[in-house]
C-alpha cells in the first residue's frame, strides 16, 4: 500500500476538493475500501488462488469475467512499479537539488532504474525474501511518519480540532460534502493495494485464515494511520489554509514542514518516501507476476509465464516480463513528457482499472453467495457488497474524468488519454477471450478453478 509515499503524495492530492476536511474524506475512503475488502476476505476464506481476484470474478460472476478481471489485475500490477518508481526518482532528484544546486533536476531516470533492479532482485530470490522486504521497509516508513504526526499534534497544542471531521474546511469552489467525496476520491488511489496479499495464497501459511486477516487489517490499520497523519498535519498547519498544501518538496509539504519544525528530521521523512516507492513497487511486482502465473498455468495466458525457479520457486519469467515493462513504461512516458506528468497518468489509468475491479469484486460476493444452495448473510453477503459498490462509482467516474457529480473534473491531455488507453487494453482482452472461446474454451472455465482444492473436489 505504500503508506509513506501515499501520505506524503497520494492524500495531499485530495485537499483541493476536501481543504482542511481532508481528514473526514480520509474516513470516507477508509470505509469504502473496508466494505470492499470484507467481500474479497470473504471470497478469499473460500478460494485460496495464486488467481485470487480473477478466481473470484469467475466463480462468482462468470469464467469470462474472471479472465477480464485478471487481465485488468495484471496490468494493475504492471503499473504499480512506474507509479512509485516515477516518484523516487522525481524526489530523489528535486531533494538532491535543493541539497546540491549542481545536481541537475531532471537528472531522475538513474533512481528510477536502480529502484527497478532492487525490486527485480527481491523478487527473483523468492517470496520469503521480497515479504520480508517488504515488511521492514513498511515498518520504517511507519515509523517515521507516526513518530512525526505525534510531534506535529503537539506542536499544534490548543489548535488541535475535531472539526475537521466535519464539512467546515471545505473550499468554496467544493462546499459541503460534495467536497469531502471529491477528497476521497482522490485518497483511495492510496488505499489501493490493500487486497495485495490475495494472490500469495499458495505461498502463504494457512491460506484460509491469513490471507482474509491480512486483506481487512491492512486496510483497517493502514486507514487509521492515513486517518490520524491526515488529522496531525492538518491542525498543525491550520485546516482554514490547509488547501494550499502540497504533495511536493516546498514549505507547504510533510518534507517542508519537517524540515522547518525539527531540522534534520526532514532527511528521515525523504528516506521514508524513497523506502515507501521500493516496498509498493515490490508489492506490485509480486501481484503481477503471481496472477500472470496462476494464468499461464492454465494456459489462459502464454505458457511460459508460469515457469518457476528451480532453486527459490518464484515465477522468474513472470517477474522478468514485469521488469521489462516497469523499465519501457518508466523511461517511455517519464522521458516523452517528464517524470511528474508521467506519475499522474499512471495514476490516473491505475484508478480507472482498480476501482472497476473492486466494483466487480462486490458483485462477486453477491453472486457466489447467493448460489449453489447456499443461504447468504443479508449483511455480509448483499448490504456490504451493494454498499461497497456504491462508494467505487464516484471513483471511478472521476478517474475516468465523467462530469457526473460536481467534483468530476473532466480530464485535460495527456492525462485523457488514459481512459482511451485502458480501454484499449480491455478491447486488446476481450478480443483475445474471444479467441480462447473458439480454440479452446476450456481455458476460460479454469480460470475459476486455479486455486488449492483438488478439481474432483469442486461443484460442477
Amino acid at each position: 500500500m505504500a503508506p509513506g509515499a501515499a501520505i506524503a503524495a497520494s492524500i495531499p492530492a485530495g485537499v483541493a476538493f476536501a481543504g482542511g476536511s481532508l481528514p473526514l474524506a480520509v474516513v470516507f475512503a477508509l470505509v469504502a475500501c473496508l466494505f470492499c475488502a470484507v467481500s474479497i476476505g470473504l471470497l478469499a476464506r473460500e478460494m485460496p488462488s495464486a488467481g485470487s481476484l480473477a478466481t473470484y470474478a469467475a466463480r462468482g460472476l462468470h469464467p469470462a469475467i474472471g479472465f477480464l478481471v485478471a487481465w485488468g489485475y495484471v496490468l494493475v500490477g504492471f503499473l504499480i512499479p512506474p507509479l512509485v518508481l516515477l516518484q523516487l526518482g522525481f524526489t530523489t532528484a528535486a531533494t538532491l537539488n535543493a541539497e546540491f544546486h549542481g545536481y541537475p533536476a531532471s537528472l531522475w531516470w538513474p533512481w528510477a532504474l536502480a529502484g527497478a533492479v532492487i525490486v527485480l532482485a527481491a523478487g527473483f530470490y523468492g517470496i520469503r525474501t521480497s515479504a520480508r522486504l517488504g515488511t521492514v521497509l513498511g515498518l520504517f516508513e511507519i515509523g517515521v511518519f507516526l513518530v512525526l504526526a505525534v510531534f506535529f499534534v503537539v506542536h499544534a497544542g490548543s489548535h488541535n480540532t475535531l472539526s475537521v471531521f466535519t464539512t467546515k474546511y471545505t473550499p468554496p469552489g467544493f462546499r459541503g460534502i460534495a467536497g469531502v467525496i471529491g477528497g476521497s476520491v482522490y485518497t483511495i488511489l492510496a488505499f489501493g493495494g490493500f487486497e495485495g496479499a490475495a494472490p500469495l495464497a499458495e505461498e502463504a501459511r494457512n491460506p484460509r485464515r491469513t490471507i482474509p486477516r491480512a486483506v481487512l487489517l491492512a486496510t483497517l490499520l493502514i486507514g487509521a494511520l492515513y486517518v490520524f497523519t491526515t488529522y496531525a498535519v492538518d491542525v498543525a498547519y491550520g485546516p482554514s489554509k490547509f488547501v494550499h498544501f502540497t504533495t511536493g518538496t516546498g514549505a507547504a509539504s510533510w518534507e517542508g514542514m519537517a524540515r522547518s519544525l525539527y531540522g534534520l528530521f526532514w532527511f528521515f521523512v525523504f528516506l521514508a518516501i524513497v523506502n515507501s516507492t521500493i516496498a509498493n513497487a515490490n508489492a506490485g511486482v509480486n501481484v503481477s507476476s503471481r496472477t500472470a502465473y496462476a494464468m499461464g498455468r492454465i494456459g489462459a495466458f502464454p505458457r511460459f509465464l508460469a515457469w518457476v525457479h528451480p532453486k527459490h520457486h518464484s515465477p522468474a519469467v513472470a517477474i522478468l516480463t514485469g521488469f521489462v515493462i516497469t523499465v519501457a513504461v518508466t523511461l517511455g512516458l517519464g522521458l516523452g513528457y517528464d517524470p511528474v506528468t508521467a506519475f499522474v497518468m499512471v495514476a490516473t489509468a491505475l484508478v480507472i482499472v482498480l476501482a472497476a475491479i473492486y466494483i466487480v469484486m462486490n458483485a462477486a460476493c453477491i453472486g457466489y453467495f447467493s448460489r449453489g444452495g447456499r443461504r447468504p448473510n443479508p449483511l455480509l453477503h448483499v448490504i456490504i457488497p451493494v454498499l461497497g459498490i456504491a462508494t467505487f462509482v464516484p471513483a471511478w467516474l472521476t478517474a475516468a474524468g465523467i462530469k457526473v457529480f460536481s467534483f468530476v473534473a473532466p480530464l485535460s491531455p495527456p492525462f485523457s488519454y488514459m481512459g482511451p488507453g485502458v480501454a484499449g487494453w480491455m478491447v486488446v482482452g476481450l478480443i483475445y477471450l474471444a479467441y480462447l472461446y473458439r480454440r479452446d474454451p476450456r481455458r476460460v472455465v479454469e480460470v475459476g478453478l486455479v486455486h488449492l482444492d483438488p478439481l474432483e473436489e469442486l461443484p460442477a
